[in-house]
């Protein structure tokens, strides 16, 4: 099981806890084996070319599967076309989380903040076309706001300059942010995806604070390469399937700021095509590029 990610990141601990509850089903090692690098591509461009015998598999990413193809033309493969999707095994929102100096307590207040002083407020990310970047542009779009970038190498960095007062805000994920708004360091204005967090319940959403239509989430999936037959893909999506369901994997994600999903290979086919029209209109409004 290929992973598009250094050890140790969301993508890498699901992918070893689906590997290891696999292994232990199977009786069969399962190796999960990191190509970090290029957005992603490095994972999914072997994976896109292996063998279809069940062997390869890779735990991608949105990165990997939608947004690197809308930023770069040097992406090796149709994410569409040249993969075979098993499940989505789970989704992670991002929160909107800003330096407890600046006078907004809601994301109304800081939407008439940024109204009333375009191209002053900051939101800082871990790179150029990262998810919190994304986030920050689809808010700039649907709140009609003026609100500067400012991409970091990785969420650390950027996370010290927010605490710090340097940037006013950021998007990041719910397992890096809690320890943050626990300690008071920074303020919790809302979450991104559709629903509010069963990790963070009392945290509303960016649509229940007004911003219609606002959603914007992480996802992680398992797909084999194109070809793959039919009872391999459904022997491989009730296994993965089972194992978020086991209460401890469950409550482990859930704890971990991440939900499990384990929805039917159409389901996720069909989100991966969403997400590539939803992001491809962000990415061409914001001009971004993969840098």
């Amino acid at each position: 099981m290929l992973v598009p990610s250094t050890p140790g990141g969301s993508v890498d601990t699901l992918a070893r806890t689906v590997g290891t509850y696999l292994s232990e089903r199977w009786k069969q090692q399962v190796v999960v084996d990191n190509r970090p690098g290029a957005g992603g591509t490095i994972a999914a461009d072997m994976t896109a070319k292996a063998p279809p015998d069940g062997y390869t598999l890779i735990m991608a990413t949105i990165a990997s599967m939608a947004t690197i193809g809308l930023m770069s033309r040097n992406v090796p493969y149709d994410p569409v076309r040249d993969f075979a999707p098993v499940t989505q095994v789970a989704s992670q929102q991002l929160m909107l989380l800003v330096y407890p100096g600046v006078p907004a307590k809601s994301v109304s207040e800081l939407i008439q903040l940024a109204k009333a002083k375009p191209g002053q407020l900051t939101f800082a990310s871990a790179g150029n076309g990262s998810g919190g970047h994304l986030s920050g542009e689809l808010l700039k779009i649907l709140a009609k706001i003026d609100i500067t970038h400012v991409p970091y190498k990785g969420i650390s960095p950027a996370m010290v300059d927010v605490i710090s007062g340097q940037v006013t805000m950021t998007f990041t994920s719910i397992i890096s942010g809690t320890p943050q708004i626990k300690s008071g360091k920074l303020r919790a204005l809302a979450v991104t995806g559709n629903h509010r967090a069963p990790a963070l319940p009392e945290v509303p959403t960016m649509a229940e604070s007004g911003v219609k239509g606002y959603e914007s989430s992480t996802w992680y999936g398992v797909l084999g390469p194109k070809g793959l037959p039919r009872p391999i893909v459904m022997k491989l999506h009730d296994e993965i399937v089972a194992i978020l369901k086991l209460p401890q994997v469950n409550d482990h994600l859930l704890a971990e700021g991440a939900e499990p999903v384990g929805g039917t290979p159409e389901q996720f086919g069909a989100l991966i095509k969403a997400e590539i029209d939803k992001w491809g209109k962000v990415i061409r409004a914001a001009g971004i590029k993969a840098g």
